[in-house]
């Protein structure tokens, strides 16, 4: 398979950044990630016509000058979106701040000569770096914080490759900009189709989709040095991605069995989805360890927008998420075991932490339970870090030519899991798992893992065109 890069451009504001907005301080959460640590989404559409809403587009073009058309569209429609999300078209000033200085979004065109029936028959982790811009890591200081790449496949499919800065934006984040993003350019498509009523409500999805940056007013930047858990699992091990899928059946039999075991010991805990999977992972991941140390350290990410008091808007944008951890001391320790711990330290940090973490005592917690962190890594404790996009409608992100096939993330920090709504059916759920080599070998031949989830199975839909 080759990718070959056609175009280059940077997408400016459609307008200019008022000077009162020049400048974007960060926070203290912002700041735990490091200007390389860079987030990468990629969605999958079809070439299929039955997708473009019915939509005359004129002429009888082919697939693939349709999806150049498209091209223009998504960058024209990113332009207008840059003047809401106008951090999205600036620069890394420092580690604490971003210069909203209206350079604009970095948009590549390439083209593959492949087909997606080819990519998605059995989609490879390792492949997904050609759909997502290439950047040098070590020069993102004073470089754009949003890069996107439209690739065009021989059949006509595309992908709409997107990598951020982490430091401005977190998963509840970047879902807003594609919301918005979306909406924008369904209103350009039905400008240009003279569908009035769908440009109208189109225009409406725009305006209830305003982003608000409140983070450093929560928790305001520090001089002290900080960083996340994952500059620790940066280290460049042999690691590994595999895509795990669980069905929706499977996960409801094996909670109705913990919930029982559970009841049996008295305690009246109705295992959500997520909590059974990770559940899962974390015991199969810490069993294919071969290490003396039979400790192991879970770690949850947790959405502070609702578990603050008052609520954060749902449009709130930053990095507003922090963790709670548990360490688990017996390798052997049973999945309904694991359950109640893990609803035990949700519910300890979501009703008595997660509404701390603003002002001076959040800056307390914030680097206590960082502390923790380190302690644990100089001990040679293992930590799983968990993220779970399982609720965001990512997979319903419809550019104008239907939702996606598949949307998957990419990639590769050491020991981090994360959960994502099924392609099919978005009552199962993927699992993006990243390990050593050696472990994942392991891992995957888990019976307790194999007894509920799929290996990497094909996500083709067979109704789609490709």
């Amino acid at each position: 398979m080759k990718v070959a890069i056609v175009s280059r451009k940077m997408i400016k504001p459609s307008s200019p950044t008022p000077n009162h907005h020049k400048n974007l301080k960060l926070s203290l959460l912002d700041q735990a990630f490091p200007p390389s640590f860079y987030a990468n989404t990629i969605f999958f559409y079809s070439s299929d016509s039955n997708s473009n809403h019915g939509h005359n587009y004129g002429g009888d073009v082919t697939s693939q000058q349709l999806a150049w058309e498209r091209s223009d569209r998504l960058q024209k429609s990113l332009s207008k979106t840059l003047v809401a999300f106008y951090p999205f078209a600036g620069q890394l000033k420092d580690h604490v701040s971003v210069e909203c200085n209206d350079e604009g979004a970095y948009f590549l065109e390439a083209r593959s000569n492949c087909s997606l029936l080819e990519i998605l028959s059995k989609p490879e982790h390792k492949l997904l770096p050609h759909f997502i811009p290439a950047f040098n890591a070590d020069e993102q200081l004073g470089s754009a914080v949003l890069l996107v790449q439209f690739t065009v496949f021989n059949c006509g499919g595309i992908t709409l490759g997107v990598s951020h800065s982490h430091k401005i934006a977190d998963a509840s984040s970047t879902c807003t900009f594609f919301q918005r993003w979306a909406a924008s350019t369904l209103e350009l498509e039905s400008v240009n189709n003279h569908d009035r009523i769908s440009a109208v409500n189109n225009h409406d999805q725009i305006s209830a989709v305003l982003p608000e940056f409140v983070g450093s007013s929560l928790l305001p930047p520090s001089d002290m040095p900080f960083s996340s858990s994952y500059v620790m699992n940066m280290a460049p091990e042999n690691l590994t991605t595999r895509r795990f899928v669980f069905s929706a059946p499977k996960i409801a039999s094996l909670s109705d069995k913990i919930s029982r075991l559970l009841q049996q010991r008295g305690i009246n805990i109705t295992p959500t989805k997520v909590e059974v999977v990770s559940a899962v992972l974390f015991k199969c991941a810490n069993a294919a360890r071969r290490s003396s140390n039979p400790s192991a350290t879970f770690k949850q990410a947790v959405d502070l927008r609702r578990r603050m008091s008052p609520p954060l808007p749902e449009n709130a944008i930053g990095n507003l998420v922090w963790s709670f951890q548990l360490l688990v001391e017996n390798k052997d320790i049973e999945l309904h075991e694991l359950v109640a711990e893990m609803r035990r330290g949700s519910a300890e940090f979501c009703n008595e932490k997660a509404n701390r973490l603003k002002g001076e005592e959040g800056v307390s917690l914030v680097f206590e339970g960082n502390r923790e962190e380190f302690e644990f890594g100089k001990m040679g404790i293992p930590m799983y870090c968990f993220a779970s996009i399982w609720r965001h409608p990512m997979d319903e992100m419809d550019f104008g030519w239907g939702k996606p096939i598949w949307f998957t993330f990419h990639m590769c920090y050491k020991n981090t899991i994360m959960l994502l709504a099924g392609t099919r059916n978005d009552q199962d759920i993927e699992a993006l798992v990243t390990l050593e080599e050696q472990e994942m070998t392991r891992f995957q031949r888990d019976e307790m893992l194999l007894a509920v989830a799929a290996v990497n199975p094909s996500v083709v839909v067979s109704h789609c065109r490709m």
